[in-house]
């Protein structure tokens, strides 16, 4: 027993010696190095993986400025709060005047980019987004504008980016078919997902992608399938968090992920691919209260504090006890920044582009 643990021990320590100079495995292997995590590997992977990204972006943490402008949305997923069947939802949508009214707080602040987030909310047409794009960019031409509005045709992403959108973040959820029809509804399709994110990245966009950890019916292989979907495909960003159950939603009863996986595999992200830019994100804040000083310690480098009008904050609840205040607030940004510094970083004021070698 012991020299088969031995063994093991010695195959997880090549597996990520491979990787960071490779920077590729196989489907196998990434099954591997996830079924036999263990904490000397996690402390291995986090200390390869913040080097890699000191290398590129030295102790730099980019913010961007998270703004919900809307919680409606057509879509039913099986895991999200703010589903269209969940009528104890309290809906809004802001209008463009308290768009612009938060990008001119973010920009005092030293925000540089703005992320517009919201649901599949068929109220904000082309014309619309397009409008509120032009007024942004022109009023902020020092800014990045992202978004991320769900699957939406070509010819509207194309319309938003000759708009000036600079980013767009859609997470695939899962690179394993199966199990995304376990997480969404049949009208819903895994190869429409996958097509709206080729045709992102074929228009010009910056493209984000991204995935759950410990999400309903997952499995080691479905995770090691996002990690070599994440390999082939090279996004600009990658946002990953744990899985939280949300009470109006058909997996209230679920067992929710947890922080160490989320790291885990942060770290094998930004040795995957080591100038992807990777946040340590709102549900990883939410499910630890250390979450974001983790992730930035396993290799993310990107804090998105909300912006969002406070009235309208507690109503974007895609899970449960969704951190919104405190260090998530963009108002706090000079708390956030003490408690980077106090791990070694240094929250900075630009665009944050990804630099690509």
């Amino acid at each position: 027993m012991e020299q088969n643990n031995i063994q093991k021990t010695e195959k997880i320590f090549s597996l990520i010696d491979s990787l960071e100079q490779q920077h590729t495995l196989s489907l196998m292997e990434y099954e591997y190095l996830i079924t036999h995590r263990c904490p000397e590997a996690a402390r291995v992977l986090s200390e390869k993986a913040s080097r890699m990204c000191r290398r590129i972006y030295g102790n730099a943490i980019y913010i961007r400025g998270l703004i919900e402008i809307s919680n409606f949305c057509k879509n039913d997923c099986l895991y999200c709060g703010i589903r269209r069947s969940n009528r104890n939802c309290d809906r809004y949508r802001l209008t463009a005047d308290e768009i612009l009214k938060c990008c001119e707080e973010g920009h005092a602040l030293g925000f540089r980019t703005f992320v517009l987030q919201g649901g599949e909310d068929s109220f904000f047409t082309d014309d619309i987004m397009c409008d509120i794009i032009r007024k942004i960019k022109n009023q902020y031409p020092d800014c990045a504008v992202t978004l991320s509005l769900g699957e939406r045709s070509r010819s509207s992403y194309l319309a938003l980016f000759e708009a000036g959108a600079d980013r767009y973040l859609l997470r695939h959820e899962t690179a394993d078919e199966e199990h995304y029809k376990k997480l969404h509804p049949p009208d819903m399709s895994f190869s429409n997902r996958m097509q709206c994110l080729q045709e992102l990245r074929d228009i010009g966009y910056q493209v984000g992608c991204g995935f759950m950890t410990g999400s309903p019916y997952q499995t080691a292989f479905a995770l090691a399938q996002d990690l070599k979907f994440v390999e082939a495909f090279h996004p600009d960003m990658c946002g990953i968090g744990p899985f939280i159950p949300h009470t109006s939603t058909p997996f209230y009863h679920m067992p929710a992920g947890d922080a160490e996986l989320t790291c885990y595999l942060l770290s094998i992200l930004r040795l995957i691919y080591p100038p992807v830019l990777l946040p340590a994100t709102t549900a990883l804040g939410t499910i630890d209260p250390e979450g974001r000083e983790k992730g930035i310690l396993a290799g993310a480098n990107v804090v998105m504090p909300n912006l969002s009008p406070v009235s309208v904050r507690s109503k974007y609840q895609l899970y449960n006890n969704k951190a919104c205040t405190g260090d998530e607030s963009a108002q706090n940004k000079n708390s956030l920044s003490q408690r980077m510094e106090a791990i070694g970083y240094e929250i900075v004021t630009c665009r944050g582009d990804i630099k690509r070698k």
